[in-house]
């Protein structure tokens, strides 16, 4: 989660809305690690999990990524979600909850859903005070 949260910072450095994302392959070796761009590349779906996803599939030459674990410093919207089901990533660790965007735990909770045909093991509040102090300063600031 240290490498997801710089990450995130570097991302409010940039004016983003500071989320970081790290994969790593089932050897625990980092492969893709990104922040939020949407802004950068006008890209609603340029969300940190999103680009991480696929510079990593992109390395690994798939579509696919079984037995890796994808650390987030948010809890991921229903996109991401749909996203991380799709890549078949193994697990999900994730900071700070989301209580008006998320799909994991709240709102769509994508992976609840009988259509999902991956879920992967979920492990919630990783860094998460860290996590949302970031975002909170960040939103504090823009206000």
């Amino acid at each position: 989660m240290p490498h997801a949260l710089a990450q995130a910072r570097a991302a409010a450095l940039r004016g983003e809305v500071p989320v970081g994302a790290v994969l790593c392959d089932p050897a625990g070796r980092v492969v893709a690690a990104a922040g939020n761009r949407t802004r950068a590349l006008s890209d609603p779906t340029a969300h940190a999990e999103i680009l991480a996803i696929r510079a990593a599939c992109a390395a690994a030459g798939s579509e696919r990524l079984p037995g890796h674990a994808l650390w987030v410093t948010l809890e991921p919207c229903p996109m991401c979600a749909a996203a991380i089901a799709a890549a078949r990533i193994a697990t999900l660790y994730y900071g700070a909850d989301d209580p008006r965007m998320g799909g994991v735990a709240h709102g769509a909770r994508v992976f609840d859903h009988p259509q999902c045909h991956h879920r992967p093991v979920v492990y919630d509040g990783i860094g998460g005070a860290e996590s949302q102090a970031l975002l909170r300063g960040f939103f504090a600031a823009r206000r």
